[in-house]
């Protein structure tokens, strides 16, 4: 009979040691699957970003393609606006007194004159895969009218040409957050030096109360 009680009294501690390893065991899934996630946007950011600065044209349906399959289970989609990803791509320059002759915008002596963004970072080209109502760029976006809808002589699509680069204010980077280039004065590149900007953000894993499924996004730069 006692054989008996302790035998219940065993199955009723090892039932409420449940209420605490199984919680503890679905949170420790949900931070792993969470981290997870996050791992895969930022080598997403990278191979993008890698690519991007090495020329690669992800206006071109194949390697928007080859991009979607490096995302794997993110789910990035080569149809704008869907998808659970979206990877963006900006190339930015430092308008310096040499991007403003290069516009015509300097008087007799090589200084900046008429040059409104002098001084600034702005955008050269955006480009946008995936689903873009995800996540919102923290360098800002650039005016939609000023950016190239079709490719030609060589200027691919979503370029920004050097007259809307130097004076067009809706052109101007608004970096939000951690901003790399604090310089007003100099930046230490070389003139017309581009830097490349890759942002991925996807869809967060979500198990609640373990894992809210707030979106993960990462940024890397070239």
């Amino acid at each position: 009979m006692r054989r008996r009680l302790q035998r219940g009294i065993a199955y009723i501690e090892f039932a409420f040691s449940l209420l605490v390893l199984i919680p503890l065991l679905l949170g420790a899934i949900g931070i792993g699957l969470s981290m997870h996630r996050q791992l895969q946007t930022v080598q997403l950011a990278r191979d993008a970003g890698h690519m991007f600065a090495r020329n690669v044209d992800f206006t071109l349906l194949g390697n928007q393609q080859v991009l979607s399959a490096v995302a794997g289970s993110l789910n990035l989609s080569t149809t704008l606006g869907s998808g659970n990803a979206v990877v963006i791509l900006s190339t930015v320059r430092y308008v310096d007194a040499t991007a403003c002759g290069l516009a015509g915008k300097v008087d007799s002596h090589g200084n900046p004159l008429g040059c409104t963004n002098y001084q600034q970072w702005v955008f050269a080209q955006r480009l946008v895969i995936g689903n873009n109502t995800l996540w919102n760029s923290s360098l800002g976006n650039p005016a939609s009218s000023i950016l190239s809808t079709v490719a030609s002589n060589g200027v691919p699509i979503g370029s920004v040409n050097i007259t809307n680069q130097v004076t067009n204010t809706t052109d101007v980077a608004t970096i939000t957050g951690f901003n790399p280039w604090n310089s007003t004065t100099s930046t230490g590149l070389p003139s017309g030096q581009w830097v490349y900007v890759a942002e991925a953000a996807a869809t967060g894993f979500r198990m609640p109360p373990f894992s809210s499924g707030n979106n993960t996004y990462a940024q890397i730069y070239f």
